[in-house]
Parts: structure tokens; C-alpha cells; sequence
């Protein structure tokens, strides 16, 4: 595995639309072990294709606790589905944002709880 640079706003490819990923290969594996890396590095709990310079639609999250083993998922052209309506709040950062301000985060409404659909990984 490999650490990868995050890119830091305003990066202009930060904006680039990010497209489909026809095949879940090795290339994409590894693609999505490194960013896994680099979010720990960070250290963050999400990391997408594009904040590491890839316009695809990938994203890495671990939402474990601390002191919890790492619970990694893998997200390949992830799609929300279904969201709850009532929202909640949370302090919510962003390191393509906070490489440079590492204390930027803002409260941020959300939903509750959201149901994705994404393509199958074999990991």
C-alpha cells in the first residue's frame, strides 16, 4: 500500500464530475487499500477518489470508535437510495479542507440514516 497526496481546496480538480467505474479490478483494489491508508495517515474517517486526484466514483470510510478495530468499507459508484427525513447534526471536517486549516470543521445537518447502493467489491 501505498500514502497518496490529498489535494487541498481549492484544488480546481476537486471540482472535475467524477465518472462511473465500469469494472471493480485490482487496479481499483489497490486504488481504495491506498486511500484507506492515506485516511488513516490524515487522520480522517472518509476519503473519496477525488480528493486524491482520481475523478472516479470511489469512497473509503471507517466509522470505528476509538480503541475499536478498524471497520473499513469500500464504496464503488455508491448511489443513496433512501434517506431518512429526520436529520441530526454533527461536527463535520474535510481534509481536502483541513490539510490546511486543521481545525475546520462546522456543524452539519444530516440524515439519520441512509441506505446505499453500491457495486460489489470481492473484499
Amino acid at each position: 500500500m501505498s500514502k497518496l497526496d490529498i489535494l487541498v481546496a481549492p484544488d480546481p480538480r476537486l471540482k472535475l464530475t467524477s465518472q462511473p467505474v465500469p469494472v471493480v479490478d485490482d487496479t481499483i483494489r489497490r486504488l481504495m487499500d491506498d486511500m484507506l491508508e492515506t485516511m488513516y495517515a490524515a487522520p480522517g474517517i472518509g476519503l473519496a477518489a477525488p480528493q486524491v486526484g482520481k475523478p472516479i466514483r470511489v469512497i473509503v470510510v471507517d466509522l470505528a470508535d476509538k480503541g475499536e478495530e478498524p471497520q473499513p468499507y469500500r464504496m464503488v459508484n455508491p448511489k443513496i437510495v433512501d434517506a431518512s427525513e429526520d436529520l441530526r447534526v454533527t461536527n463535520e471536517g474535510c481534509l481536502s479542507v483541513q490539510i490546511s486549516m486543521p481545525t475546520s470543521s462546522a456543524p452539519t445537518p444530516s440524515p439519520s440514516n441512509i441506505r446505499t447502493k453500491t457495486a460489489k467489491s470481492t473484499r
